[in-house]
């Protein structure tokens, strides 16, 4: 089993997960993070640090659709090891659904 980030991440990327992670599977794209599930050893500490509460186990419904996603930008984005700024405007995507087509497939700049 992994954890799988979700819809919810995007355009918020607030990355309180990143700073728990003990074995570093945050991968960061423009505007969401990802887990990188051949990484993640399923200890869940990252889940409860998600303001957005975007984080769920690859066996919750939620996550299905997106563990391809996770993986696909794991592939390709850079790997985070230290928390970063949430996106200016992350508190008004809060919460908002339908946020799937505003996913960036461009990898983070730091």
């Amino acid at each position: 089993m992994t954890y799988v980030v979700t819809e919810n991440c995007i355009k918020c990327k607030y990355m309180d997960c990143v700073e728990v992670c003990p074995v570093d599977c945050f991968y960061e794209g423009e505007n969401f993070l990802v887990i990188n599930p051949d990484e993640c050893i399923d200890c869940g500490v990252c889940e409860p640090e998600c303001p957005a509460e975007a984080i769920f186990p690859d066996s919750d419904n939620r996550a299905k659709d997106w563990l391809e996603t996770n993986r696909q930008y794991a592939g390709e984005w850079p790997n985070i090891t230290r928390k970063g700024e949430a996106l200016a405007d992350a508190d008004e995507w809060k919460g908002k659904e339908g946020k799937t087509e505003l996913l960036s497939p461009n990898p983070g700049k730091r």
